[in-house]
């Protein structure tokens, strides 16, 4: 069974919207991730940390087209080029989808989502996909939250975290770290 972790920036008040500021991303505070913080490297790593663990990249349509506009050439995402991309949608067409950024499927629903992770691999990492990221939580598909906690609060935004009146749900942190700008590295596991 494959691991489902959703790795993202947020601010301290659960916002994930628009942390890089980049194309498709519209808050009106975007970039808010590389604004008025002192840039500390070790604050980072859990990004290449990430990388050793992750076997194939998880989307939702919007966060798909943001990404496949920039990632496909960027030295900073050359790692990811060749990862299997699962798109998960129900409204993109296979024309759509990147050529040259490794094999990309298109999942129609969350019982596609849940079929994946019942076969054979590693562990598939959702990058931004805000709904995406709650709708599978609510559909119990998420094993591991892997979150970079700004100091910032953004009042408004897209956040990870369903309001749907669920079952309480129980994580249990297997690691954090406090960093000198005030960023928090936080990892938990889903317990079950």
């Amino acid at each position: 069974m494959r691991d489902l972790v959703y790795t993202g920036f947020m601010s301290l008040d659960g916002v994930v919207d628009s942390p890089g500021g980049g194309p498709g991303e519209e808050h009106r505070s975007g970039g808010w991730v590389f604004k008025d913080l002192e840039f500390v490297p070790e604050a980072w790593t859990l990004k290449a940390e990430e990388l050793a663990d992750t076997t194939a990249l998880m989307f939702g349509r919007r966060s798909y087209e943001s990404f496949a506009a920039v990632w496909p050439d960027s030295e900073d995402h050359a790692d990811y080029k060749e990862l299997p991309k699962y798109v998960v949608s129900t409204t993109l067409a296979e024309d759509a989808l990147v050529g040259g950024w490794g094999p990309t499927t298109i999942l129609r629903s969350t019982e596609d989502v849940a079929a994946l992770k019942q076969t054979e691999g590693g562990a598939i990492f959702i990058h931004g996909s805000a709904d995406l990221a709650r709708r599978l939580a609510d559909a119990d598909l998420i094993d591991q939250y892997n979150l970079l906690v700004f100091p910032v609060l953004l009042g408004a935004g897209a956040s990870a975290f369903s309001h749907s009146d669920n079952p309480k749900r129980v994580l249990s942190l297997r690691e954090s770290e406090s960093y000198s700008n005030g960023i928090l590295k936080l990892i938990y596991d889903v317990k079950r």
